[in-house]
């Protein structure tokens, strides 16, 4: 292994770094930042840190390319990684290496279905088919109120979350139609 990089690969933060192999292949590392290895090492959740991965898909290093690659994969679900990786470019040896690493947990996927059983994705825009009372926020939101670009919950098939009137709710999908 060479020397350890000044700043971490992915965000760029200068503190508590520490090499991690990029499997399969053992002889190539990345420097990375203890905030960057706990999501490749553990769970990852949407948060503003992994923004910086809009920058490290184009690196010109492979193995902090496949890194990111990994990493907007499991955060797929959220509509700017998915808009990130079908714009980004990986030769295609790397692109098989990126595609090498990647967890199969042997779950099968949580499908989102609507009220007519049609198949829900992140970012779509659906209607809502019922007057909803939501608790905490003292409105309803009504019957034919659009609600766009929402998101999946990831454990349960039952739920998306939206924007309505300005608030950020969870939505049962039996009370929605895809539009």
């Amino acid at each position: 292994m060479s020397e350890l990089a000044a700043t971490c690969a992915l965000c760029g933060n200068e503190n508590d770094l520490a090499a991690i192999a990029v499997e399969p292949k053992d002889d190539q590392n990345v420097a990375l930042c203890a905030t960057c290895r706990a999501g490749v090492e553990g769970e990852i959740t949407d948060a503003p840190h992994w923004r910086c991965l809009s920058d490290a898909i184009w690196s010109t290093d492979a193995a902090t390319q496949v890194t990111a690659y990994r990493l907007l994969s499991r955060l797929k679900s959220e509509a700017w990684a998915r808009d990130l990786l079908d714009i980004a470019y990986l030769e295609p040896e790397n692109l098989e290496w990126a595609e090498a690493g990647l967890v199969d947990d042997g779950e099968p996927p949580v499908i989102h279905r609507d009220t007519n059983g049609v198949q829900l994705a992140a970012g779509d825009t659906v209607t809502l088919i019922k007057d909803l009372n939501v608790k905490g926020a003292g409105f309803t939101a009504k019957r034919g109120t659009a609600v766009r670009n929402i998101s999946l919950v990831a454990d349960n098939e039952g739920h998306i979350e939206g924007r309505v009137n300005g608030q950020q709710i969870v939505i049962l999908t039996e009370f929605v139609k895809k539009s």
